[in-house]
Protein backbone atom coordinates (compact mmCIF):
# COMPACT_ATOMS: atom_id res chain seq x y z
CA UNK A 1 0.00 0.00 0.00
CA UNK A 2 1.14 3.40 -1.03
CA UNK A 3 2.55 5.96 1.36
CA UNK A 4 0.43 9.59 1.81
CA UNK A 5 1.77 11.61 -0.09
CA UNK A 6 1.14 15.56 -0.78
CA UNK A 7 1.64 16.63 -4.45
CA UNK A 8 1.83 20.31 -4.84
CA UNK A 9 1.83 22.69 -8.07
CA UNK A 10 1.06 26.28 -9.25
CA UNK A 11 -1.22 27.23 -11.64
CA UNK A 12 0.25 26.71 -15.19
CA UNK A 13 -0.78 28.14 -18.57
CA UNK A 14 1.23 25.83 -21.66
CA UNK A 15 1.02 27.22 -24.85
CA UNK A 16 2.31 29.81 -27.53
CA UNK A 17 1.25 33.29 -25.89
CA UNK A 18 1.23 32.37 -22.40
CA UNK A 19 3.72 35.25 -22.17
CA UNK A 20 1.26 37.47 -22.54
CA UNK A 21 -0.80 36.51 -19.98
CA UNK A 22 1.60 38.12 -17.25
CA UNK A 23 -0.05 41.15 -17.04
CA UNK A 24 -3.80 39.85 -17.01
CA UNK A 25 -2.61 37.55 -13.75
CA UNK A 26 -0.66 40.59 -12.09
CA UNK A 27 -3.55 42.43 -12.22
CA UNK A 28 -5.74 39.68 -11.02
CA UNK A 29 -3.49 40.00 -7.86
CA UNK A 30 -4.18 43.41 -7.19
CA UNK A 31 -0.69 44.83 -6.19
CA UNK A 32 0.40 48.46 -6.68
CA UNK A 33 3.78 48.02 -7.72
CA UNK A 34 5.66 44.55 -9.55
CA UNK A 35 9.34 43.75 -9.56
CA UNK A 36 10.01 42.29 -12.20
CA UNK A 37 13.12 40.08 -12.48
CA UNK A 38 15.30 39.21 -15.26
CA UNK A 39 18.63 38.95 -16.93
CA UNK A 40 20.83 40.56 -19.51
CA UNK A 41 20.31 38.29 -21.55
CA UNK A 42 16.55 37.27 -21.44
CA UNK A 43 16.86 41.56 -21.57
CA UNK A 44 18.40 41.68 -24.98
CA UNK A 45 16.09 38.74 -26.29
CA UNK A 46 13.33 40.77 -26.01
CA UNK A 47 11.35 38.50 -23.57
CA UNK A 48 11.27 40.78 -20.43
CA UNK A 49 10.22 44.06 -22.95
CA UNK A 50 7.38 41.94 -24.36
CA UNK A 51 6.42 41.54 -20.52
CA UNK A 52 6.83 44.85 -19.35
CA UNK A 53 4.97 46.07 -22.59
CA UNK A 54 1.99 44.52 -21.43
CA UNK A 55 2.06 45.73 -18.02
CA UNK A 56 2.50 49.19 -19.43
CA UNK A 57 -0.45 48.68 -21.57
CA UNK A 58 -2.71 47.68 -18.56
CA UNK A 59 -1.36 50.84 -16.57
CA UNK A 60 0.51 48.73 -14.26
CA UNK A 61 3.57 50.42 -11.91
CA UNK A 62 6.50 48.19 -11.98
CA UNK A 63 10.54 48.40 -11.68
CA UNK A 64 12.91 45.82 -13.13
CA UNK A 65 15.51 43.81 -11.47
CA UNK A 66 17.70 42.20 -13.28
CA UNK A 67 21.66 42.12 -11.37
CA UNK A 68 21.68 38.23 -11.74
CA UNK A 69 24.49 36.15 -12.31
CA UNK A 70 23.83 32.74 -14.03
CA UNK A 71 24.18 31.60 -10.79
CA UNK A 72 22.32 34.05 -8.53
CA UNK A 73 24.21 34.64 -5.69
CA UNK A 74 23.37 35.69 -1.97
CA UNK A 75 23.70 39.08 -2.00
CA UNK A 76 21.97 39.63 -5.39
CA UNK A 77 18.98 38.12 -3.69
CA UNK A 78 19.35 40.45 -0.89
CA UNK A 79 20.10 43.11 -3.29
CA UNK A 80 16.95 42.54 -4.84
CA UNK A 81 15.05 42.71 -1.38
CA UNK A 82 16.29 46.15 -1.10
CA UNK A 83 14.81 47.39 -4.16
CA UNK A 84 11.53 45.49 -3.70
CA UNK A 85 11.31 47.11 -0.30
CA UNK A 86 12.44 50.41 -1.50
CA UNK A 87 10.19 50.29 -4.28
CA UNK A 88 7.01 49.12 -2.15
CA UNK A 89 6.52 46.15 -4.88
CA UNK A 90 3.91 44.02 -3.66
CA UNK A 91 3.93 41.45 -6.68
CA UNK A 92 6.98 39.92 -8.13
CA UNK A 93 7.18 38.45 -11.92
CA UNK A 94 10.11 36.60 -12.97
CA UNK A 95 11.42 36.23 -16.52
CA UNK A 96 14.02 33.76 -17.26
CA UNK A 97 15.90 30.58 -16.41
CA UNK A 98 16.39 28.79 -13.15
CA UNK A 99 18.87 31.64 -11.97
CA UNK A 100 16.31 34.73 -12.44
CA UNK A 101 13.38 32.83 -11.13
CA UNK A 102 15.74 31.44 -7.98
CA UNK A 103 16.54 35.11 -6.93
CA UNK A 104 12.75 35.76 -7.73
CA UNK A 105 12.12 33.34 -4.98
CA UNK A 106 14.83 34.75 -3.36
CA UNK A 107 13.90 38.18 -3.02
CA UNK A 108 9.90 37.67 -2.32
CA UNK A 109 10.81 35.01 0.70
CA UNK A 110 13.49 36.90 2.58
CA UNK A 111 11.61 39.75 2.24
CA UNK A 112 7.84 38.56 3.80
CA UNK A 113 10.34 36.64 6.51
CA UNK A 114 12.38 39.66 7.63
CA UNK A 115 15.94 37.63 7.22
CA UNK A 116 18.77 36.51 4.88
CA UNK A 117 17.95 34.05 2.39
CA UNK A 118 21.09 31.85 3.74
CA UNK A 119 18.89 31.61 6.73
CA UNK A 120 16.29 30.04 5.25
CA UNK A 121 18.34 27.03 3.66
CA UNK A 122 16.79 23.14 4.47
CA UNK A 123 13.22 22.13 4.57
CA UNK A 124 10.38 24.04 5.54
CA UNK A 125 12.26 26.40 7.08
CA UNK A 126 10.22 29.55 5.34
CA UNK A 127 6.89 30.44 8.02
CA UNK A 128 5.64 33.59 6.01
CA UNK A 129 4.98 32.96 2.34
CA UNK A 130 6.45 35.52 -0.55
CA UNK A 131 4.38 37.79 -2.25
CA UNK A 132 2.26 36.85 -5.22
CA UNK A 133 5.29 34.82 -8.33
CA UNK A 134 4.35 34.49 -11.72
CA UNK A 135 6.97 32.81 -13.09
CA UNK A 136 8.15 32.81 -16.93
CA UNK A 137 10.59 30.10 -18.19
CA UNK A 138 12.73 31.20 -20.60
CA UNK A 139 14.95 27.77 -20.59
CA UNK A 140 13.71 23.70 -20.97
CA UNK A 141 15.09 22.14 -17.91
CA UNK A 142 14.81 24.11 -14.43
CA UNK A 143 11.56 23.78 -13.57
CA UNK A 144 11.91 26.69 -11.26
CA UNK A 145 8.73 27.25 -12.19
CA UNK A 146 6.47 24.43 -10.87
CA UNK A 147 8.83 23.56 -7.86
CA UNK A 148 9.15 24.01 -4.17
CA UNK A 149 13.30 24.06 -4.87
CA UNK A 150 15.12 27.32 -4.61
CA UNK A 151 19.03 27.08 -5.47
CA UNK A 152 21.18 30.33 -4.08
CA UNK A 153 25.04 30.49 -4.56
CA UNK A 154 26.76 31.63 -1.04
CA UNK A 155 29.95 32.46 -2.17
CA UNK A 156 31.64 32.71 1.07
CA UNK A 157 31.45 29.14 1.60
CA UNK A 158 31.48 28.63 -1.95
CA UNK A 159 28.66 26.48 -2.10
CA UNK A 160 25.05 26.43 -3.18
CA UNK A 161 22.31 26.32 -0.71
CA UNK A 162 18.92 24.50 -1.13
CA UNK A 163 15.79 25.62 0.15
CA UNK A 164 12.90 23.24 -0.07
CA UNK A 165 9.18 24.73 0.88
CA UNK A 166 5.65 24.34 -0.51
CA UNK A 167 5.90 28.31 0.22
CA UNK A 168 8.68 28.68 -2.28
CA UNK A 169 6.00 27.21 -5.34
CA UNK A 170 4.88 30.47 -7.84
CA UNK A 171 1.22 31.00 -7.66
CA UNK A 172 1.22 30.57 -11.61
CA UNK A 173 3.30 29.61 -14.17
CA UNK A 174 2.92 31.19 -17.60
CA UNK A 175 5.03 28.51 -19.76
CA UNK A 176 5.20 29.53 -23.55
CA UNK A 177 7.20 27.26 -25.62
CA UNK A 178 8.22 29.90 -27.87
CA UNK A 179 10.44 31.50 -25.28
CA UNK A 180 12.81 28.92 -25.22
CA UNK A 181 13.75 29.49 -29.17
CA UNK A 182 16.61 31.70 -27.84
CA UNK A 183 18.43 29.31 -26.05
CA UNK A 184 21.43 28.56 -27.64
CA UNK A 185 23.18 25.27 -28.20
CA UNK A 186 25.19 25.17 -24.95
CA UNK A 187 22.39 25.76 -22.62
CA UNK A 188 19.82 23.42 -24.49
CA UNK A 189 22.04 20.75 -23.34
CA UNK A 190 22.61 21.50 -19.73
CA UNK A 191 19.04 22.54 -19.04
CA UNK A 192 17.80 19.33 -21.19
CA UNK A 193 20.33 16.96 -18.93
CA UNK A 194 19.45 18.55 -16.04
CA UNK A 195 15.46 18.16 -16.56
CA UNK A 196 16.72 14.58 -17.24
CA UNK A 197 18.41 14.21 -13.90
CA UNK A 198 15.40 15.42 -12.22
CA UNK A 199 13.14 12.62 -14.00
CA UNK A 200 15.84 9.82 -12.73
CA UNK A 201 16.11 11.06 -9.23
CA UNK A 202 12.56 11.87 -8.38
CA UNK A 203 11.48 7.88 -9.83
CA UNK A 204 14.04 6.49 -7.63
CA UNK A 205 14.01 8.80 -4.79
CA UNK A 206 12.56 7.00 -1.47
CA UNK A 207 10.08 9.74 -1.58
CA UNK A 208 8.21 8.62 -4.84
CA UNK A 209 4.58 8.11 -5.24
CA UNK A 210 1.98 6.92 -8.27
CA UNK A 211 1.91 10.59 -9.13
CA UNK A 212 5.67 11.62 -9.27
CA UNK A 213 6.21 8.10 -11.27
CA UNK A 214 3.88 9.01 -14.30
CA UNK A 215 5.48 12.14 -14.19
CA UNK A 216 9.41 11.23 -14.25
CA UNK A 217 8.43 8.76 -17.14
CA UNK A 218 7.11 10.56 -19.30
CA UNK A 219 9.77 13.34 -19.11
CA UNK A 220 12.57 10.62 -19.81
CA UNK A 221 10.94 9.84 -23.77
CA UNK A 222 10.13 13.30 -24.61
CA UNK A 223 14.36 14.32 -23.78
CA UNK A 224 15.70 11.06 -25.22
CA UNK A 225 13.71 11.73 -28.73
CA UNK A 226 13.90 15.63 -28.86
CA UNK A 227 17.40 16.68 -27.65
CA UNK A 228 19.15 15.50 -30.84
CA UNK A 229 16.75 16.68 -33.06
CA UNK A 230 16.37 20.41 -31.34
CA UNK A 231 19.96 20.50 -31.45
CA UNK A 232 19.64 19.61 -35.37
CA UNK A 233 16.61 22.45 -35.57
CA UNK A 234 16.69 25.07 -33.08
CA UNK A 235 13.75 26.95 -34.68
CA UNK A 236 11.65 23.71 -34.85
CA UNK A 237 8.77 25.02 -32.48
CA UNK A 238 7.47 21.18 -32.50
CA UNK A 239 10.97 20.22 -30.79
CA UNK A 240 11.29 22.89 -28.77
CA UNK A 241 7.67 22.59 -27.45
CA UNK A 242 8.46 18.59 -26.57
CA UNK A 243 11.25 19.90 -24.56
CA UNK A 244 9.85 22.64 -22.43
CA UNK A 245 7.27 19.32 -21.48
CA UNK A 246 9.44 17.21 -20.42
CA UNK A 247 10.77 20.19 -18.42
CA UNK A 248 7.40 20.27 -16.75
CA UNK A 249 6.60 16.81 -16.45
CA UNK A 250 10.49 16.21 -14.51
CA UNK A 251 9.95 19.48 -12.52
CA UNK A 252 6.47 18.60 -11.28
CA UNK A 253 7.81 14.82 -10.30
CA UNK A 254 10.78 16.41 -8.49
CA UNK A 255 9.13 19.01 -6.76
CA UNK A 256 6.69 16.54 -4.91
CA UNK A 257 9.52 13.20 -4.73
CA UNK A 258 12.64 15.35 -4.35
CA UNK A 259 15.82 14.32 -5.59
CA UNK A 260 19.46 12.25 -4.74
CA UNK A 261 23.10 12.10 -4.98
CA UNK A 262 23.24 14.06 -8.50
CA UNK A 263 21.74 17.49 -6.92
CA UNK A 264 23.48 17.18 -3.43
CA UNK A 265 27.05 16.74 -5.48
CA UNK A 266 26.01 19.16 -8.30
CA UNK A 267 25.36 22.18 -6.12
CA UNK A 268 28.20 21.54 -4.31
CA UNK A 269 30.72 21.30 -7.32
CA UNK A 270 28.48 24.09 -9.28
CA UNK A 271 29.02 26.35 -6.33
CA UNK A 272 32.27 25.74 -5.36
CA UNK A 273 33.79 26.20 -9.67
CA UNK A 274 30.52 28.49 -10.53
CA UNK A 275 29.80 25.80 -13.39
CA UNK A 276 26.32 25.84 -14.84
CA UNK A 277 24.04 23.45 -12.97
CA UNK A 278 23.56 21.15 -15.81
CA UNK A 279 27.05 20.88 -16.85
CA UNK A 280 27.46 19.47 -13.24
CA UNK A 281 24.76 17.09 -13.71
CA UNK A 282 25.46 15.75 -16.91
CA UNK A 283 29.01 14.82 -15.58
CA UNK A 284 27.89 12.95 -12.35
CA UNK A 285 24.84 11.41 -13.92
CA UNK A 286 26.90 8.15 -14.99
CA UNK A 287 28.74 8.09 -11.74
CA UNK A 288 26.19 8.06 -9.46
CA UNK A 289 23.85 5.91 -11.49
CA UNK A 290 26.60 3.01 -11.33
CA UNK A 291 26.80 3.84 -7.23
CA UNK A 292 22.92 3.44 -7.15
CA UNK A 293 22.30 0.89 -9.33
CA UNK A 294 22.40 -2.22 -6.70
CA UNK A 295 20.03 -0.77 -4.93
CA UNK A 296 17.32 0.52 -7.29
CA UNK A 297 17.87 -1.77 -9.80
CA UNK A 298 14.06 -2.75 -10.69
CA UNK A 299 13.47 1.33 -11.13
CA UNK A 300 16.82 1.20 -13.00
CA UNK A 301 14.75 -1.47 -15.23
CA UNK A 302 11.82 0.91 -15.73
CA UNK A 303 13.98 4.09 -16.44
CA UNK A 304 16.10 1.87 -18.89
CA UNK A 305 12.27 0.99 -21.12
CA UNK A 306 11.66 4.56 -20.72
CA UNK A 307 14.79 5.47 -22.75
CA UNK A 308 13.94 2.97 -25.21
CA UNK A 309 15.98 -0.30 -24.12
CA UNK A 310 14.22 -3.68 -24.42
CA UNK A 311 15.39 -4.55 -20.74
CA UNK A 312 14.57 -7.90 -21.54
CA UNK A 313 17.96 -8.77 -23.03
CA UNK A 314 19.65 -8.03 -20.02
CA UNK A 315 20.12 -9.18 -16.64
CA UNK A 316 21.04 -7.31 -13.32
CA UNK A 317 24.66 -5.51 -14.22
CA UNK A 318 24.42 -5.70 -17.71
CA UNK A 319 21.17 -4.59 -17.96
CA UNK A 320 22.65 -1.37 -15.39
CA UNK A 321 25.42 -0.82 -18.28
CA UNK A 322 22.89 -0.87 -21.15
CA UNK A 323 21.25 2.67 -19.16
CA UNK A 324 25.03 4.03 -19.19
CA UNK A 325 25.78 3.63 -22.92
CA UNK A 326 22.40 5.21 -23.72
CA UNK A 327 23.00 7.67 -21.66
CA UNK A 328 26.55 8.10 -22.19
CA UNK A 329 25.52 8.15 -26.30
CA UNK A 330 22.80 10.89 -25.76
CA UNK A 331 25.20 12.88 -24.04
CA UNK A 332 28.72 12.48 -26.01
CA UNK A 333 26.13 13.39 -29.39
CA UNK A 334 24.87 16.21 -27.70
CA UNK A 335 28.57 17.72 -27.13
CA UNK A 336 28.36 17.03 -23.19
CA UNK A 337 32.11 15.33 -22.67
CA UNK A 338 33.78 17.43 -20.12
CA UNK A 339 34.99 16.03 -16.80
CA UNK A 340 35.05 17.77 -13.29
CA UNK A 341 39.13 17.68 -13.68
CA UNK A 342 39.11 19.81 -16.80
CA UNK A 343 36.55 21.94 -15.59
CA UNK A 344 39.16 22.84 -12.72
CA UNK A 345 38.42 20.39 -10.18
CA UNK A 346 41.43 18.78 -8.82
CA UNK A 347 41.72 16.08 -5.93
CA UNK A 348 42.77 18.36 -3.23
CA UNK A 349 39.43 19.89 -3.41
CA UNK A 350 37.06 17.03 -2.92
CA UNK A 351 37.12 16.88 0.86
CA UNK A 352 35.27 20.27 0.47
CA UNK A 353 32.96 19.08 -2.25
CA UNK A 354 32.10 16.10 -0.43
CA UNK A 355 31.59 18.05 3.13
CA UNK A 356 28.86 20.22 1.57
CA UNK A 357 27.40 17.54 -0.57
CA UNK A 358 26.64 15.76 2.51
CA UNK A 359 24.86 18.51 3.84
CA UNK A 360 22.28 19.24 1.17
CA UNK A 361 18.63 17.80 1.75
CA UNK A 362 18.68 16.17 -1.43
CA UNK A 363 20.87 13.60 -0.31
CA UNK A 364 18.32 12.34 2.37
CA UNK A 365 16.13 10.72 -0.48
CA UNK A 366 19.01 9.21 -2.69
CA UNK A 367 18.18 5.36 -2.93
CA UNK A 368 21.29 4.05 -1.86
CA UNK A 369 22.70 5.51 1.72
CA UNK A 370 25.78 7.44 1.55
CA UNK A 371 28.57 8.53 3.66
CA UNK A 372 31.11 10.85 2.96
CA UNK A 373 34.15 8.46 1.71
CA UNK A 374 31.17 7.42 -1.01
CA UNK A 375 30.90 11.08 -2.50
CA UNK A 376 34.24 11.38 -2.04
CA UNK A 377 34.61 8.35 -4.10
CA UNK A 378 32.12 9.69 -6.86
CA UNK A 379 33.66 12.74 -7.04
CA UNK A 380 37.54 11.03 -7.92
CA UNK A 381 35.43 9.39 -10.64
CA UNK A 382 34.06 12.37 -12.28
CA UNK A 383 37.87 14.28 -12.27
Amino acid sequence: MDELRKFVAPEIVFGVGAIDLASQYARNFSGKKILVVSDPGVIKAGWAKRVTNGLEAKDLDYVVFSHISPNPRAQEVMLGVEIYEAEKCDIIIAIGGGSTMDCAKGIGISSHNKCHILALEGVDKITIPGPPLICIPTTAGSSSDVSQFTIINNTEERTKITIVSKMAVPDVSLIDPQTSLTMDPYLTVCTAIDALSHAIEAYLSTANSPLTDLHALQAIPLIKDNLLKVLAEPNNLTYRTNMVLASIEAGLAFSNASLGAIHAMSHSAGGYLDLAHGECNAILLEHVISYNYPDAQDRYRDIGMALGLDMNQWRNRNAGKAILTAIGSLKKEAGMTHTLGNRGATKSDIPHLAKFAMRDPCLITNPRLTNQRDIELIYEESL
